[in-house]
């Protein structure tokens, strides 16, 4: 952090960890093409972010890491998560008729779309690792009164990123008005989201990262 600010410091580095194909960003683009719930679950996911940076700043990811089996725990959750979603895309990649954009407003409450969110945000153990273990860490190395800044700069990335995300997915709106676009949308999904849940699984059976 020796050349930039303390905010810009944050920002740079969360963005580095936040722009990558994951459950979560595949998840937030797939409403954002939807237009189903995107606000909610923008919100929610930038509230989540902030939250956990800001328990990592605050020293947690230390105490965190000193619970016995609390990792493997979160780990085999998420990768149970992960592969019931896998299954689901690939059910939907399937029957095409359920895929159309135009007809799929609204088919999923604000309160299960905001669940799924929840579990991809919360049951995904490199979430913890990102904004707790790492973002606290590399605080730690500041000075005290610098910690705000490395927060509001993190912070701020994690806004932009799912505001983007969510919102610019709109631009790739016409493409998705055709069926096929969504059949192989939700093949992708699923095979992102088998390949992260087989990690995990191995994560667990082997003890290996």
């Amino acid at each position: 952090m020796s050349s930039l600010s303390p905010v810009a410091g944050g920002f740079a580095l969360m963005a580095s960890l936040i722009v990558a194909v994951g459950a979560q960003n595949t998840f937030v683009l797939r409403q954002g093409l939807r237009g189903e719930h995107v606000g909610a679950v923008v919100l929610f996911c930038i509230a989540a972010d902030v939250t956990l940076m800001a328990a990592g700043v605050a020293g947690l990811g230390a105490a965190v890491g000193r619970v016995p089996g609390l990792s493997a725990a979160l780990t085999a959750g998420g990768a149970a998560f992960l592969g019931w979603y896998a299954v689901a895309a690939l059910r939907r990649s399937l029957r095409p008729g359920t895929l159309v954009a135009e007809s799929a407003g609204g088919a999923v409450p604000l309160r299960a779309t905001l669940g799924r969110a929840a579990g991809f945000t919360l049951l995904n153990p490199h979430v913890y690792l990102d904004t707790v273990l790492l973002l606290g860490s590399v605080s730690a190395a500041l000075a005290a009164g610098e910690r705000p800044g490395f927060l509001l700069g993190a912070s701020l990335a994690s806004a932009s990123w799912f505001v983007a995300l969510g919102y610019g997915a709109r631009l790739l709106a016409p493409l998705f008005r055709r069926p096929v676009a969504w059949r192989l949308l939700d093949g992708a999904v699923a095979l992102t989201m088998a390949i992260l849940a087989l990690a995990l699984a191995r994560q667990v059976l082997t003890g290996v990262p």
